[in-house]
């Protein structure tokens, strides 16, 4: 099960005995569905690799409203890098939306790697930041429609283990424009 996480740690040179170190100084955790990882507004002590299962981060707002920032799923590092550079507080809740099993390790790792700087903080970054110029595309060049179709050609089977409140909530709209974007694709086909 750990195989994907310590491949990519052995990819970036991690010796054995680093890799024992985290190993050992990581909790393995089994979470339900609906399972809140990390609440929104609270310091972050850890970060996680998904070794299964699907989660996702999302904003939520005075008001009640939530904003999906994104999704994670096997293989994915969840780090929140705006706490950990700027020791805040995290904008967004992580929560399961499927059984998930990852591993939790203590945020001090990667204080380290950013203070050395490791070659591993560089890639969790720039892995972050291509994530967040694409989002960031997807959002301002296409219109709700065009995203919900890109979304769903790029995330076939995330869509199919979504309800149509968190794609909403990801595609930037409400449940309700989604219905319509729905009903008129139905029309089309």
């Amino acid at each position: 099960m750990l195989s994907d996480f310590i491949n990519q740690l052995q990819h970036y040179n991690f010796t054995a005995d680093d890799i024992e170190k985290l190993i050992s100084s990581s909790k393995l955790e089994y979470l339900k569905p609906k399972h809140v990882i990390a609440k929104q507004n609270d310091h972050s002590k850890s970060f996680y690799f998904l070794l299964e299962g699907l989660c996702h981060a999302s904003y939520l707002t005075v008001h009640g409203k939530a904003f999906n920032k994104e999704f994670y799923w096997k293989g994915d590092w969840v780090v929140g890098f705006e706490g950990v550079i700027n020791n805040e507080k995290s904008p967004y809740t992580l929560e399961t939306l499927t059984a998930t099993t990852l591993l939790s390790l203590p945020i001090e790792y990667i204080h380290q790697w950013r203070s050395l700087p490791h070659p591993f903080y560089l890639k969790l970054i720039e892995t972050q930041l291509v994530y967040k110029e694409r989002k960031e595309r997807f959002m301002l060049l296409y219109s709700p429609q065009s995203r919900y179709e890109i979304f769903c050609q790029n995330y076939p089977d995330l869509r199919a283990q979504l309800s149509d409140y968190q794609v909403a909530a990801y595609l930037g709209i409400t449940h309700i424009s989604l219905s319509r974007i729905k009903n008129r694709i139905r029309k089309l086909t």
